[in-house]
């Protein structure tokens, strides 16, 4: 069977037990407008919090909205652990990249946070088009769960304020020690936090803040990453992990 094509309802969208399910905005126009999608079709609606089911397109108003009949849903439960990622602010090109591979690569959530050597400042709050890119994601990898979206003002403070929800706090350093090379082992066991710094790197001083609060400095290797290569690294170690525990 083809792979059915998916649409993201939102969870308070998402219908009563007889309800039937109503897309529109920029979904309908997808579904409707691009696809051409006809009554009496099937597709694949998730709300990014694990529901997910198969829907019959039963009544079409122009192309900006579709109601559908739900004919099975199901719930994929969370994994009880997996990594979140505080990246240090980049002004990077490459953060939508990152958005996508965090989506296909199960990470539970992306903090950005203030670093010393941030460039520019994080935004007060995350942006709708973030959210809009593992929303494309999801629907090319068929997850039935989106990451959890955030940011931390208030630099080394805020990621210490949000470090007592993980079971494991980790800081990636050019500077430790080359043996001290995260574990896939480590990412785990639980939830776990991994602070990577910003395209500039960390400075020395937050490094210590965060390991005198009981993070672990790891490695990813001898030589420097890039912002985003860094991060996949860790996606993918996690990602190993879960699949050969």
């Amino acid at each position: 069977m083809a792979r059915l094509n998916s649409f993201h309802l939102p969870p308070s969208s998402w219908p009563a037990h007889d309800g039937l399910a109503v897309l529109d905005g920029p979904e309908a126009r997808h579904l409707l407008g691009v696809l051409r999608a006809k009554p009496g079709e099937t597709v694949r609606l998730f709300d990014g919090r694990g529901r997910h089911g198969l829907f019959e397109i039963v009544a079409v108003s122009g192309k900006n909205r579709a109601e559908l009949r739900r004919v099975s849903e199901d719930f994929e439960p969370r994994p009880a652990g997996g990594v979140t990622l505080a990246l240090g602010w980049s002004k990077s090109s490459r953060r939508d990249w990152l958005l996508e591979k965090a989506v296909e690569l199960d990470a539970l959530g992306l903090v950005f946070w203030q670093a010393a050597r941030s460039q520019g400042d994080v935004p007060p709050e995350p942006k709708e088009s973030w959210s809009e890119k593992c929303v494309q994601a999801a629907k090319q990898c068929q997850s039935a769960w989106l990451p959890e979206l955030s940011v931390v003002q208030g630099g080394v403070d805020g990621l210490l304020r949000i470090a007592a929800g993980h079971d494991g706090c980790y800081v990636l350093y050019e500077g430790s020690d080359p043996e001290d090379v995260l574990d896939p082992r480590e990412l785990a066991r639980g939830r776990s936090l991994v602070v990577l710094g910003p395209e500039g790197g960390l400075e020395e001083r937050e490094v210590t803040r965060l390991t005198g609060a009981g993070f672990r400095a790891r490695s990813l290797g001898p030589r420097p990453l890039r912002w985003e290569t860094a991060a996949l690294s860790c996606l993918a170690l996690a990602h190993h992990a879960r699949l050969k525990p």
